[in-house]
């Protein structure tokens, strides 16, 4: 199976109420997908992060994110997030509360960490649903290379 149809079908079993929108199919071939990864890696080493938009459709954005740093916490307003590892490994915090929490125009929030949440390992082939609303941040331990396939289904 490829990337994209395991993305395909973990939508189809996590994110139930997701309409896709469109009249046509679109093959993202894997190898496109790796080499993509691999183009982002330098970035991610240099400035701690990066990512590109693989493709996008109505309410679905499907996107490569690549890091070797810890991001800030997170809750998103109006996004459920579908994330599957492809490289490295996290701690993921979600639910307890958003420290220094500041509040966007577009209704999503940031903030320096999240207190009190639940902490788990994430690692190559997990796939992570966090439904909108849920805080939650991810953990990259020093020396780490994470990536993961990350689709953005607006609600």
């Amino acid at each position: 199976m490829n990337i994209v149809t395991a993305v395909m079908a973990s939508m189809a079993l996590a994110a139930p109420a997701a309409v896709l929108t469109g009249d046509k199919a679109e093959v993202i071939p894997a190898h496109e997908v790796q080499a993509q990864l691999a183009q982002l890696a330098p970035q991610a080493k240099a400035t701690g992060s990066s990512g590109s938009t693989l493709t996008s459709h109505g309410n679905l954005a499907l996107k490569l994110s690549v890091r070797t740093t810890s991001g800030g916490a997170e809750i998103h307003a109006r996004y459920d997030d579908l994330m599957i590892v492809q490289q490295g490994s996290a701690t993921l915090i979600t639910g307890g509360k958003v420290e220094n929490a500041q509040t966007g125009r577009d209704g999503e929030t940031k903030g320096s960490s999240v207190q009190g949440g639940k902490l788990q390992t994430i690692k190559v082939g997990d796939v992570v649903v966090v439904p909108a609303g849920v805080p939650h941040q991810l953990l990259i331990a020093p020396g780490t290379l994470y990536s993961a396939l990350v689709a953005k289904i607006k609600e």
